[in-house]
């Protein structure tokens, strides 16, 4: 059986992820293939409490950064990896770019401990393919003000998500074959034309 297919989505709060989303799981679920939607943290029962915890609590840093991974440790053994070995493809709404980008760069945390932590957890488990949707930090803060009530991530000053948004083109040129940087600034047709070429190609 050919293998599926792992591809997240990342960026910082208010670029426009989930919209994104829904239209990459209608694209590949027309191709008649089997799809597992799926988010982080989360896409556990035990992931789900997590998230809870994660995005209400407050909590240390070094706290937030274990708890991501045990939510990922625990998704990737009981839906990621299944799911890709039965053939089916996963989309995730984040996955371990985004620890990169929130714990290292948001919270300063020392990239050397989440290394350890993704060579434990991981073993060098990656998407296939991670569409980073990018905007300024102005822009996105408008979108989120738009938005649901926001959650403790959501609360954060603008510098924050400046430092997110930087570790994740610093991730992005680090691994530019898994990692394409889409400008989520543009109009929603020209973001989907985007997509649609770069699915085409994958």
């Amino acid at each position: 059986m050919k293998p599926g297919k792992f591809i997240s989505l990342e960026g910082v709060d208010g670029a426009g992820k989930s919209t994104h989303l829904d239209y990459l799981a209608g694209k590949i679920r027309a191709r008649g293939v089997e799809l597992v939607v799926t988010r982080e943290p989360g896409g556990t029962p035990l992931g789900e409490k997590l998230r809870a915890l994660l995005l209400n609590d407050p909590m240390q840093p070094d706290t937030e950064l274990l708890l991501m991974y045990a939510a990922r440790a625990e998704h990737v053994a009981a839906v990621i990896k299944p799911a890709l070995t039965r053939g089916a493809w996963v989309l995730s709404d984040r996955f371990a770019d985004a620890s990169y980008a929130y714990q290292c760069g948001g919270r300063s945390i020392d990239a050397t401990r989440l290394e350890s932590l993704e060579s434990w957890t991981l073993s060098g488990f990656k998407p296939d393919l991670t569409l980073l949707f990018d905007v300024s930090a102005e822009v996105a803060e408008a979108r989120r003000a738009q938005a649901r009530a926001a959650d403790r991530f959501e609360k954060e000053q603008a510098d924050f998500f400046n430092r997110v948004r930087e570790a994740y083109l610093h991730r992005a040129k680090s691994e530019p074959g898994r990692i394409r940087v889409v400008d989520a600034s543009h109009s929603i047709e020209s973001i989907r034309a985007e997509l649609d070429q770069i699915m085409e190609a994958l």
